[in-house]
């Protein structure tokens, strides 16, 4: 089997697991509990979060656990919301974000929040100037994801910030979930970023475990109110072997770093000098440094994407649609729309999404199917 899927989720590795299962039998007891086994299992979460604050190079008290990414994307956006509502009500965010931060958005407009979404040119990529023309005396939080997660596109998250340091009050999240263990942490990453979202699934640790940076200092409101963990920020017994695992998996994917993003980025520019030679291929992801290593999205004209990929999974090699979480609606990509690109084209966008395990041989064996895919759809054309 071949999986070219890693954005969609990656596969929990086996050192991962055994740390899971080794908490779990034995280090079981609540946290909050005031007896020493409790006090045993608090010690490992307060350890697992000075870890992955080490790894990231910030304050432990920075570090709150989430279930994932797109619980932290609702936590920033919601909770700036009902924190700063008596400052302002106008957020900022841009055309192309995933559906977690989108949908957040459109739930706050129909609250009365103003949305202001920032539009993306031929890459992707959103304008500073159409940022600075945005900003308003009542806004409140700017929210642009680090990396695209349907084609790639690196955001100007360093641009971004050198304008938002005329506006100390504005609150600056970054949705950093398919940023991570990239190489690209000094173009995503930088002190006038005030929270942070991740997701561990996507770094090979257990699904439903996430994480959110929030700079000392910001206010945000809870979304989960209860018996007051997290700094009663984020309530409910914390899931402490699954954390304990997804600390793991941070630090063993950042210790891989520089050589799985360069073999990511061989591989894509490899599979890349390949398809552009053909008529009907339409190339989204480009091979230079606005766009991470790790994803290529390209169409092929006049079949449409859930064909190819059902085409792929003949050979045993596992590609996507743009976007996992639209995947199943056979929606258009929200991205290539918003790049004006036409439905003909993008209802045939395909995502390749590469990994720490991937090599160049399966590029080739994917080439190979490519060849003997693409001529059995120009036959049938």
């Amino acid at each position: 089997m071949i999986y070219f899927d890693n954005s969609a989720t990656t596969k929990a590795w086996p050192e991962v697991i055994d740390t899971y299962a080794k908490v779990s039998e034995n280090v079981w007891g609540n946290p909050s509990s005031l007896h020493k086994f409790g006090d045993k299992s608090f010690q490992l979460l307060e350890q697992s979060r000075k870890q992955i604050a080490n790894l990231l190079a910030v304050n432990p008290d920075e570090i709150y656990f989430t279930s994932g990414g797109t619980e932290g994307d609702n936590w920033v956006i919601k909770g700036t919301a009902i924190e700063k509502s008596a400052y302002g009500k106008h957020l900022i965010t841009s055309e192309v974000e995933h559906p977690a931060v989108r949908n957040s958005m459109e739930q706050l407009e129909k609250l009365g929040f103003e949305i202001t979404y920032l539009p993306v040119d031929e890459n992707g990529q959103v304008q500073i100037e159409d940022l600075k023309a945005a900003l308003r005396p009542d806004t409140i939080l700017v929210s642009i994801m680090a990396v695209n997660n349907e084609i790639g596109t690196i955001q100007p998250i360093n641009e971004i910030a050198e304008v938002l340091k005329a506006y100390p009050k504005i609150q600056f999240h970054v949705d950093a979930v398919q940023g991570i263990a990239k190489n690209i942490w000094s173009q995503i990453f930088n002190e006038r970023v005030d929270f942070a979202t991740f997701s561990g699934h996507k770094f090979h640790a257990p699904r439903g475990t996430g994480f959110i940076y929030a700079k000392r200092g910001r206010k945000l409101a809870p979304l989960l109110t209860g018996g007051g963990q997290e700094k009663n920020q984020r309530s409910g017994t914390e899931n402490v072997p699954a954390i304990a695992a997804m600390a793991k998996a941070l630090r063993m994917v950042l210790e891989q770093e520089n050589q799985t993003s360069l073999n990511e980025r061989n591989i894509k520019n490899k599979i890349i000098d390949h398809v552009k030679q053909f008529d009907k291929v339409v190339i989204f992801s480009k091979d230079n440094e606005k766009f991470a290593p790790h994803i290529l999205c390209f169409a092929i004209q006049g079949v449409r994407g859930e064909t190819i990929v059902h085409a792929f999974e003949e050979y045993d090699i596992y590609i996507s649609t743009t976007s996992a979480c639209s995947s199943k609606k056979k929606m258009a990509s929200s991205t290539l729309k918003a790049m004006q690109v036409p439905d003909s084209i993008s209802t045939s966008a395909i995502r390749i999404s590469l990994g720490e395990e991937n090599t160049m041989q399966e590029a080739d064996k994917f080439i190979e199917a490519f060849d003997n895919l693409y001529q059995e759809f120009d036959r049938l054309s």
